[in-house]
């Protein structure tokens, strides 16, 4: 098992005797840790060769070296302290963490086809959409098998070449938060209709994601998310096709603790929130092609908090993780990867052999008090065909859910 983190949690820089230079340097450090060895790296700012260092492991010994590893003999929290001194200037700076180490395979008991990490991952990305009421960060870690992933999701977000959903209702854009969805239709020019078929027929997809989408049709971009975590926000995309069109969406519940699957929520630091997507396809006549059921497929590549890896369960292509508790995590929680398949939005994928997506209701997704839905519901909830919200099996502890469906 390796854990990768970095330490930001910085002291002030102090005086040692010395010239009056003004203190530059603030110690940091990051850590890998597999099983009971542990690889740390100095990191600290202006930290240059001949520089003065100590390390001290919260297990009685100690380390001169820059980038020292050091192996704990029995599991246990430790206070790492890493002590750096300036030799221009003489300025002192300290930083200590708390690291919990596992001697033991913590592998121990799971048998499924997934890679395993535990703890907090690596941040890569600060945040993605700073004016969130949420940090939409991405980071990496790497699992036991010494494969690095990518957490919540390997996103497009900024990517330019994949083009933003115009906005169905979304509070951060001036006068975007419609009332209805006339209004953000006649506020379209046109020019957001994404051709995929020359001689094709236009389609409107009306969408609310929980939190995150990026929508491919027959492998070609279509519309990603503007709002990557909180606030809520709902989503148009149009695009020029011709039937039977393939329509693949990546799904991303976000999440605040990189690599957990948890957020803060009140006084909870580490709440397990939930996903869930609801899609209606309307043709040029406004008439509904299709929505979001149980006829979708549907399957998870990111599985956390596990808190305990003996609770997780496959038959065939289910990933099961039903019997794993939704109640409590922490930061030293598993999480469950697999890769996606590189073409898993092509046409020519097979995804008869992925799970159907399972259904979930309005209350269990919670989006009754949310006006980015609920001023929407005769297209999401309209009597004649009422679109359901759809995810994995596993609403709350599934991350990133691929899902797609032909419309014939």
């Amino acid at each position: 098992m390796v854990i990768s983190f970095i330490v930001f949690s910085f002291t002030q820089c102090k005086k040692d005797d010395g010239p009056s230079n003004s203190c530059n340097t603030s110690a940091s450090f990051s850590k890998s840790i597999s099983l009971g060895i542990v690889q740390f790296t100095n990191t600290s700012a202006n930290f240059s060769l001949g520089d003065s260092i100590k390390w001290t492991f919260g297990d009685g010994a100690s380390s001169y070296d820059a980038n020292p590893v050091h192996t704990y003999s029995t599991s246990g929290r430790y206070n790492v302290c890493l002590w750096v001194k300036h030799v221009s200037n003489n300025c002192v700076s300290t930083v200590c963490d708390s690291i919990l180490i596992n001697t033991s395979n913590t592998n121990s008991g799971y048998t499924g086809t997934g890679s395993v990490t535990q703890g907090v991952a690596t941040t890569t990305t600060n945040n993605l959409f700073p004016q969130g009421i949420r940090v939409a960060a991405v980071g990496t870690i790497n699992s036991s098998n010494n494969q690095s992933w990518t957490v919540p999701a390997d996103v497009n977000y900024n990517n330019t070449a994949f083009p933003f959903a115009p906005d169905l209702y979304n509070s951060y854009v001036a006068g975007h938060s419609y009332a209805n969805a006339s209004s953000a239709i006649a506020a379209l020019n046109g020019s957001d209709i994404i051709t995929i078929d020359n001689n094709g027929d236009v389609y409107t997809a009306y969408i609310f994601a929980d939190n995150y989408f990026e929508m491919y049709i027959n492998g070609q971009p279509v519309g990603k998310d503007a709002v990557p975590y909180t606030e809520f926000n709902s989503s148009i995309v149009r695009f020029k096709a011709v039937k039977p069109f393939t329509v693949a969406i990546k799904c991303v519940d976000w999440e605040e603790h990189l690599g957990v699957g948890t957020e803060l929520n009140g006084t909870n630091s580490n709440y397990i929130g939930d996903g869930g997507i609801v899609i209606v396809i309307k043709n040029a006549a406004n008439n509904i092609e299709d929505v979001t059921n149980n006829t979708w497929k549907a399957q998870t590549f990111y599985t956390s908090p596990i808190s305990d890896l003996t609770c997780l369960s496959e038959s065939g292509n289910y990933r099961y993780s039903t019997n794993c508790t939704t109640s409590s995590a922490s930061t030293n929680s598993f999480g469950i990867h697999w890769p996606t398949p590189a073409n898993w939005y092509s046409t020519a994928f097979d995804d008869s052999i992925w799970p159907n997506a399972s259904t979930y209701s309005n209350t269990t997704v919670g989006v009754n008090n949310k006006p980015s839905y609920t001023n929407f519901t005769d297209i999401f909830d309209a009597p004649s065909n009422d679109a359901s919200f759809i995810w994995s099996t596993n609403l709350l502890l599934d991350n990133l859910v691929l899902i797609r469906k032909t419309i014939q």
